[in-house]
């Protein structure tokens, strides 16, 4: 009898041990909230694209990774001006204050998507996982789904989204 009374409590420690794992994940992920995620469309061949949106977690954070299954490689990267030439060059972390959106846009922040696996087109609707570290250095994903745009999409102005 005692022997059974201690599988169940070890069971019943894991499952807790489980349960309040997924609870922290899902704090996380409840603290970071992404909108309108997209990515810009692509022509036959092309082996890349950029993958756009708005991130703002509720606590410092930072984004340290991407990935989607329509890409072998994904990356954070950033596009900047040096010395009057732009320059796209990847990043380990992007930090994400508490309560300040950060953009992901055209022209600067933004996902790489690289050996695409297959062309974009306008209206798919592609997966995008997020890597977000918390304050605690502990790494959750967030799930979200990206629409791809027009090959020619520069933003989410409102004049874009009446082309939809």
């Amino acid at each position: 009898m005692m022997k059974e009374y201690g599988l169940k409590a070890t069971r019943t420690q894991l499952a807790m041990a489980f349960l309040f794992s997924l609870s922290a994940t899902a704090a996380l992920a409840a603290d970071v909230e992404v909108k309108d995620a997209w990515i810009r469309g692509t022509v036959t061949g092309q082996q890349a694209t950029g993958a756009f949106l708005e991130i703002t977690s509720k606590s410092d954070a930072a984004l340290v990774g991407a990935a989607s299954p329509a890409a072998a490689v994904s990356e954070i990267h950033e596009m900047k001006m040096d010395g009057g030439i732009m320059k796209m060059r990847a990043v380990t972390r992007l930090e994400l204050p508490a309560g300040k959106p950060v953009q992901l846009a055209p022209g600067g922040y933004h996902v790489m998507l690289m050996k695409l696996k297959q062309p974009l087109k306008k209206g798919e609707s592609i997966p995008l996982t997020l890597q977000v570290e918390g304050p605690d250095k502990t790494v959750q994903t967030i799930e979200v789904q990206a629409e791809v745009r027009d090959l020619t999409a520069s933003g989410s102005s409102a004049s874009e989204h009446s082309k939809h």
